[in-house]
């Protein structure tokens, strides 16, 4: 499995100072995120404003495509109140890792945060780039397989349901998903439907 690779002295604080930008730093308190390199290893850290903010510096973000026995993949609506994307269906779980978290240790406490969702066995699948306009994501894929009960009440999610595969596929381009998602079902739509 793609593992994160910390330094053994905390990582410095990025961006570093520059003439253009003498005092781009983080805020003290604020949430701190791993910057990294492309192979998991980890040259820096920064607060998740900064990360989002145009920089541009990659960062890793853990996924998890809940899939049930009948082929069905479960999916989240985005709340109205979120910053990015607000109302789009999206992955089940999506987040970022914390500075000093371990993959799995992230991927369980966000199912936890954003569905409740905590007991099931994660499969690894993929690590992947992502870029939108405002950030560079190291997203790593994971699933989890079975009739699984979620019941969601949070201020992150104002909707969920199990969705066919006909169904995302007959929406896809419509609007109505997340672009990271549309990209990411498109490119490991068979490798999820391998697991059943």
């Amino acid at each position: 499995m793609f593992e994160l690779i910390y330094p053994v002295d905390p990582a410095p604080l990025l961006p570093l100072p520059s003439s253009e930008k003498p005092g781009l730093r983080p805020m003290i308190g604020a949430e701190m995120l791993p910057v990294v390199e492309e192979n998991g290893l980890v040259i820096g850290q920064s607060s998740r404003m900064l990360v989002h903010s145009g920089l541009k510096l990659l960062h890793p973000v853990v996924h998890l495509h809940i899939l049930n026995r009948s082929g069905e993949l479960f999916l989240q609506k985005r709340s109205m109140s979120k910053k990015l994307l607000p109302g789009k269906w999206d992955t089940a779980v999506g987040g970022h890792v914390d500075y000093g978290e371990l993959l799995e240790v992230a991927l369980y406490r966000e199912a936890f945060e954003e569905l409740s969702f905590s007991a099931f066995n994660p499969i690894y699948l993929k690590t992947y780039l992502w870029e939108s306009s405002t950030e560079k994501e190291l997203v790593n894929v994971f699933a989890a397989v079975g009739d699984f009960k979620i019941n969601v009440t949070n201020e992150e999610v104002s909707e969920c349901r199990y969705w066919s595969m006909e169904e995302i596929v007959s929406s896809l381009g419509k609007g109505v998903f997340t672009p990271n998602f549309e990209h990411e079902f498109s490119m490991m739509k068979e490798t999820i439907l391998a697991l059943l």
